[in-house]
């Protein structure tokens, strides 16, 4: 079933919509919300927060865009793994942590690192769909070459490659556009 029939049945309160939904994403979801978690809260809590994200998906729906089903239901599946860490005292992962912007840096600085935000997205934005995919899945979603290699039905030599490929041609890109 599309996105756009599941979003509107959802939308129309059929239930049917948000088991469909569940079908179709509950994998990809809970990828993002245990690789994030991991072995910092238990796995009912991960279930948990999977679950919180299939209930915000039903209450929101209408605000969805078309097109745009799964990176919506990522960015809000990584929202509340974040959240429930935070409760639950927990450190967010390193790469969230460089991403933090001190906050006594100045509006210049701010604005060039929004900047480089945008060139990076476009570089990633220029790879191949498959190659962007599995790019975001490993270096986004935290997820593992064998995790990609099973959530895609391809070969993990195949994943290392295209992520190899993915570095080389954002390296090219950003050194290009002068991007440190």
């Amino acid at each position: 079933m599309k996105d756009e029939l599941i979003l509107r049945k959802i939308r129309n309160g059929d239930p049917s919509g948000l088991e469909n939904l569940m079908d179709r994403y509950i994998p990809y979801v809970s990828a993002i919300v245990w690789n994030i978690l991991r072995s910092t809260l238990s796995r009912e809590d991960a279930e948990e927060v999977v679950s919180d994200v299939f209930v915000t998906a039903w209450q929101k729906a209408g605000d969805v865009l078309p097109g745009s089903l799964k990176p919506w239901l990522g960015a809000v599946a990584r929202n509340k793994a974040k959240s429930r860490l935070r409760m639950a005292g927990g450190e967010l992962p390193l790469e969230e942590d460089v991403l933090e912007i001190p906050a006594e840096e100045t509006p210049e600085g701010r604005m060039q690192r929004s900047e480089e935000r945008k060139l990076v997205r476009r570089a990633v934005d220029s790879l191949e769909e498959q190659d962007r995919e599995i790019f975001l899945r490993h270096y986004y979603y935290a997820q593992t070459v064998s995790e990609i290699s099973r959530d895609m039905k391809i070969n993990e030599s195949t994943i290392k490659t295209r992520l190899r490929r993915g570095r080389l041609r954002l390296k090219t890109l950003l050194v290009r556009w002068d991007v440190r």
